[in-house]
């Protein structure tokens, strides 16, 4: 089965790899000729993951999915959210936002937060969406160099590493996106294995 994952990431799209059958043939945007920056417009991750998805189907005819993932913390009112990613401008730099994130929480000892992916798959002319949220702080200094985004300063609850101390198969046993695959992944063989 070829599916296509909605991202131009390399970092995302190895992560989601190593945790798909290998009945499942996974092909990238740049797979299959979409060099588009795909809008992100929406004002919720289901909006957004929902909208990248249907644009890989609707113009390259691929059954596809596509997430959309925030960091929520709560000292913050939940920000930076569903602008994770432009959290310090639309350049959609890591090291900006880390930055940006880090200042605004100052010294504070309120540092609970969470991550949330959302993915919506479209196959077989149906879409479905599905979720996971992985609970922690955030750290008051960047550790480890492994992983991407705001995982240097994410300790995940339970645990004395930060997302980006820990490695590639920890983090996809526990993590928001692990979480969301493992339920898209559930979907896909309950069609086949009935």
């Amino acid at each position: 089965m070829k599916l296509v994952f909605a991202t131009h990431n390399p970092n995302k799209f190895e992560e989601v790899v190593q945790l798909l059958p290998a009945t499942i043939q996974l092909l990238s945007l740049d797979d299959i000729g979409c060099l588009d920056e795909i809008p992100e417009t929406g004002d919720t991750l289901e909006e957004n993951a929902k909208m990248k998805a249907d644009f890989v189907t609707l113009n390259f005819g691929y059954s596809c999915f596509a997430d959309d993932t925030g960091l929520l913390v709560d000292a913050l009112n939940g920000a930076p959210g569903v602008h994770s990613a432009r959290y310090a401008g639309e350049q959609r730099n890591p090291d900006d936002n880390i930055e940006k994130l880090i200042s605004e929480l100052g010294q504070s000892d309120q540092r609970s937060a969470r991550f949330k992916t959302v993915i919506a798959l479209n196959f077989e002319e149906r879409s479905h969406l599905f979720s996971g949220i992985v609970e922690g702080e955030i750290t008051y200094k960047r550790t480890g160099d492994l992983g991407f985004g705001y995982d240097s300063i994410f300790l995940p609850k339970g645990y004395d590493k930060t997302f980006a101390e820990l490695p590639l198969r920890v983090k996809n046993q526990i993590s928001h996106r692990g979480q969301a695959m493992l339920r898209l992944i559930n979907h896909l063989k309950s069609r086949y294995d009935n």
